[in-house]
Formats: structure tokens, C-alpha cells, sequence
């Protein structure tokens, strides 16, 4: 059953794209998508604190009012390091020129069917050992399922730890998110969606 607590779960997760590892963050999002509201609430804080991130006043606001009521210790709420902004983190992204392979053509084929999904975009986030996928989905109306429905969906075809971004309407995108955006190729727009091309082999940081 949708509720606050799962909206307020899925931004505060998007706010942590690039600030908590891969790892931890997209087996929040299964588990959110799931309804493992539990275990989610026995983990987020947890992997703050082991990775040091920490939260604005109003990303604090969001934890409390996701997983204050899902079991989540008050005393590790209470831990979570405080912060005035979230930390500069230079993450560069590149638009894919190549044809979308099939795990694209998958995720793009279940995402334009869901209500509310504007747009369908792609682009690599570049590392020092490998370049990692990245989707973004723009619109949906319930964004937090439609993430895990696309995690699942590049899981199975080998992504150890899928990168699916789906942001909401109405919902400010990150730093981080808006330079994926504009390094991103763009694979489906509703009909009547302005359709901004990225630049060929474009690449953008944040």
C-alpha cells in the first residue's frame, strides 16, 4: 500500500545517488520496492553511519518520516552525522552513441508502459576502473516499484549493481542528477515532451 513514509524513502534514496555506494544503495531501493519496509529501516541508517554520509536538516526530515516508523533505532537516527550541504562530489557522465543493447531495450519497453513516465534516458557514469550504467526515468507515479522493477530487470542481465534513477515529477533533480541528465542520450519521450538532444559523446560532471 503506497504511503508517505515510501515517497519520503524514495527522494531521500535519490538525494543519496553518488554520495552512498551502489552497493547499499540499490538493495534499499529492492527493498523498499519490495515492501521490505523493515529491513530498510534496520539498514539506512546503518549504511550512513558506515559510510560517513551526512544529512541536511531537510534530508533528516525525510529519514525520520521514512523509517521512524519502520523499526529504525532512534538512537542511530539521532547519529547520523548533520551536515549544511551535501558533499561536492565530482561524478562525470557520458551520453552512449552506441545502438541500446537488449538490457536497454528491456528497460525501455517496461518503463514507457508505466503511468506518469515522461522520459526514458541512459547515460555511463565513468570511474577509475569501469563505466556504469546509468537510467534515468523522469516521471511516474509510483517511482520507488518502477525502480525496482528496473533494477531487477538489469540484474538479470548482469549488472551486479543496477543504477536506475527514477525521479518524480514536481521533484527538483540533484546536482548529481542533473548532470546525468545532460550527459545522457535520450531512448523514448512521451508524445508531446520536448526532446533535447545530449551532444555526441558528450560528457558533463557534477
Amino acid at each position: 500500500m503506497e504511503s508517505g513514509a515510501d515517497r519520503a524513502c524514495h527522494e531521500l534514496l535519490l538525494r543519496l545517488a553518488g554520495r552512498l555506494p551502489d552497493e547499499p544503495l540499490w538493495r534499499l531501493r529492492d527493498w523498499l520496492a519490495a515492501g521490505g519496509r523493515s529491513a530498510v529501516g534496520a539498514t539506512l541508517p546503518r549504511a550512513l553511519l558506515r559510510n560517513r554520509v551526512g544529512l541536511t536538516a531537510a534530508e533528516r526530515d525525510l529519514l525520520v518520516q521514512a523509517v521512524g516508523g519502520w523499526g529504525a533505532p532512534r538512537r542511530l537516527l539521532d547519529a547520523v552525522l548533520p551536515v549544511q550541504a551535501p558533499e561536492a562530489h565530482t561524478t562525470e557522465f557520458r551520453a552512449d552513441t552506441l545502438v541500446p543493447d537488449v538490457a536497454a531495450l528491456c528497460v525501455l519497453a517496461v518503463a514507457r508502459g508505466e503511468a506518469g513516465v515522461r522520459e526514458v534516458r541512459h547515460t555511463l557514469r565513468l570511474g577509475p576502473r569501469w563505466e556504469q550504467r546509468v537510467v534515468l526515468v523522469l516521471g511516474a507515479d509510483r517511482p520507488w516499484t518502477l525502480t525496482g522493477s528496473l533494477q531487477r530487470l538489469l540484474r538479470a542481465h548482469g549488472d551486479r549493481t543496477p543504477c536506475v534513477e527514477v525521479l518524480p515529477g514536481g521533484l527538483e533533480p540533484t546536482l548529481y542528477h542533473q548532470a546525468a541528465i545532460a550527459g545522457s542520450t535520450l531512448l523514448w519521450a512521451a508524445a508531446g515532451e520536448p526532446t533535447p538532444a545530449a551532444p555526441v559523446g558528450a560528457s558533463t560532471s557534477a
